[in-house]
């Protein structure tokens, strides 16, 4: 029997009779060998570049619709009151690479007991908590996915 592959996004609508709970640093690979809720093994083989989000909608092999769910991860969690702390608190993390997640109230990022210790230094407070992570794409992924007609994170691929 055949192995079950993805290989395309399914646009539309028409209920998931599947998930797949994967956490980002997997949602960011084109080639995978993943295991559904369901305990069934599946190949995922998308175009290169492609991020996978939480609630995505995928075509597997056999016609089924797929739902991506973005598993909890252990994150850590900066809030400031002052607007101004955070953006600073985001500039560093930014200037780092450090994938992050904006919310109105808070800057998240997987879990760094250094960049905790360093932020704590600028007087902002950091906890940690165990969330389905969703960072920013960023500027600069969006502009390359749309000269090149697709998504991903190239923020390495200079010219």
């Amino acid at each position: 029997m055949a192995q079950l592959t993805i290989s395309t996004r399914a646009y539309g609508e028409g209920r998931a009779e599947a998930r797949l709970v994967l956490p980002f640093e997997l949602r960011q690979r084109s080639r995978l060998l993943a295991v559904m809720d369901s305990g069934e093994e599946v190949g995922l083989l998308m175009p290169r570049g492609t991020v996978l989000r939480g609630g995505d909608r995928l075509q597997s092999s056999d016609g089924r619709l797929v739902e991506v769910v973005a598993a909890p991860e252990q994150l850590s969690i900066v809030r400031s009151t002052d607007s101004r702390q955070l953006a600073r608190a985001a500039y560093h993390l930014g200037n780092r690479h450090i994938a992050v997640q904006i919310t109105a109230e808070s800057i998240r990022y997987l879990k760094d007991h250094v960049l905790d210790d360093m932020l704590r230094g600028q007087g902002l407070k950091v906890t940690s908590d165990v969330l389905p992570f969703e960072p920013e794409a960023g500027a600069y992924a969006a502009a390359h996915a749309h000269e090149h007609g697709h998504e991903g994170d190239h923020a390495h691929d200079h010219d």
